[in-house]
């Protein structure tokens, strides 16, 4: 293992959002493919937002995207405790090493980081009052994406509230050094921190890490970053809707990251292998539900049989889709299946196979009134029902052959039987091949549904 070791800090304050998740996998990527730590610590310290509930869903929504933790809660390490809620004692000794080294004092019942410089009393107009302003040099921050980055701090800065709490920017600077956290991967929203949070890395005597300032994601319309009230901005939702982890993984790696070629669809594998931070864009990505849909698609279509199945019942089970008994496991693998090849997403099965599962499926009156307008439909469908009866229905293909010799006897085509009779099965006009579905449904049930439609019509 490599001495490279990344963080990924959530909040839980509320659902996971995309970008997080987005920045927990460019950690997570960068940690395998240099064969180094990820560390997942839990930043729980505003006791009025924090929620077990949300921290769960974190913990959950990792798992199911495949990021595994190297050292954080449930697995430990030699770095913890992981939560900072259970950190206080050493953040008060930290905070007591810049009180004896001249770096921090307290006014207004606050504890307040020294900056070193020259000072000044200014008056501030925005503020309406005089401040002390520091003369300092610039703070240098090589930023492993966005380059050499200069920001002047000029204002000593509170790094203990009054409530006696520690900020943000005192709590990450301390668990990273303890940490031995080497690279900080974040976004890039960040960036306008990193200048106390270097100053704060050299107060305590420690080595700096290396930054890396990630773009933002865009939301899908309009201006700004993504927030979680975008649609499709939470990953619960993905979870919820079946999803495959790996299509979100392959997505998220592309917001922000090329991989040098036009690849789109790769391994989980392939992307640890040619992940590095050196091919991290500077330009923030816009997110497109639409893509990453596609990608899923592809995912779904890729899925190996058993697999499939065993996502689409888990769906099934999760959204309690057969709540009146559960269909016969072999008929139900082989509509799922036979399913497979016509869907967008899982997300799509229990609609797109409804009239499988019972008689009682509608008649889509629009799809009838056109179906029946053209030729004569309707002896279209007594003669295939006369030709079904003993024909062989074994396999799409022989079935397929009864109709076609039925068409070329009477001097017609397959299609002046496919659209009546997919109606009369289905009653609707789209779904899976029709002589797949005949198979799958078997003669008996084919035969009572055409000759039910027949009696209606």
């Amino acid at each position: 293992m490599s001495s490279i070791r990344v963080r990924f800090a959530p909040s839980p304050t509320g659902f996971f959002h995309i970008g997080s998740a987005r920045t927990a996998l460019f950690n997570w990527l960068y940690a395998r493919h240099t064969g180094g730590t990820f560390v997942l610590r839990i930043e729980d310290t505003d006791k009025e937002r924090n929620s077990e509930e949300f921290l769960n869903v974190i913990y959950d929504s990792l798992k199911w995207l495949g990021m595994n933790w190297d050292e954080g809660p449930g697995i430990g390490g030699d770095y913890g405790p992981y939560r900072q809620s259970e950190r206080d004692p050493i953040y008060r000794e930290y905070i007591q090493k810049l009180i004896d080294a001249g770096r921090a004092y307290e006014k207004d019942g606050a504890i307040w980081f020294k900056l070193i410089g020259e000072r000044h009393e200014a008056y501030d107009d925005h503020r309406k009052k005089t401040v002390t302003k520091v003369k300092a040099a610039p703070t240098e921050i090589n930023d492993l994406i966005r380059g050499r980055v200069e920001r002047v701090e000029d204002e000593d800065f509170v790094i203990v509230r009054s409530d006696g709490n520690p900020v943000f920017h005192l709590v990450n600077v301390i668990d990273d050094i303890a940490m031995k956290i080497t690279h900080v991967i974040r976004g890039e929203d960040h960036l306008s921190n990193t200048s106390k949070h270097v100053e704060l890395f050299k107060a305590f005597g420690a080595p700096v890490p290396h930054f890396a300032h990630i773009p933002l994601i865009l939301k899908q319309n309009g201006p700004g970053k993504m927030s979680k009230r975008d649609q499709g901005a939470l990953v619960e939702e993905y979870q919820r809707r079946g999803y495959i982890p790996e299509a979100l993984v392959n997505f998220l790696s592309l917001l922000g990251w090329n991989p040098g070629d036009d690849r789109e669809k790769m391994p989980v594998e392939e992307i640890i292998r040619l992940f590095d931070l050196s091919g991290v864009n500077q330009s923030n990505a816009r997110f497109d539900d639409k893509k990453l849909a596609h990608m899923n698609m592809a995912y779904v279509l890729a899925l190996l049989a058993d697999d499939f199945v065993a996502r689409a019942k888990a769906y099934f089970t999760k959204h309690n889709v057969f709540a009146a008994g559960a269909p016969d496991e072999a008929y139900l693998r082989e509509v799922l299946l036979l399913s497979q090849p016509k869907i967008k997403g899982i997300e799509d099965l229990p609609a797109y196979t409804a009239y499988f599962f019972t008689e009682n499926y509608a008649i889509d009156a629009k799809v009838r009134d056109k179906v029946m307008s053209k030729g004569d439909p309707k002896t279209r469908l007594q003669e295939l029902a006369g030709v079904l009866k003993t024909a062989d229905f074994s396999s799409d293909l022989a079935i397929e052959e009864a109709i076609k010799t039925l068409a070329a006897a009477k001097g017609l085509g397959f299609g002046d039987y496919q659209a009546v009779s997919r109606l009369a099965v289905s009653g609707t006009n789209v779904g899976p091949n029709l002589t797949g579905m005949f198979r799958v449904m078997g003669r008996e049930r084919v035969l009572s549904r055409i000759e039910r439609f027949l009696a209606a019509a």
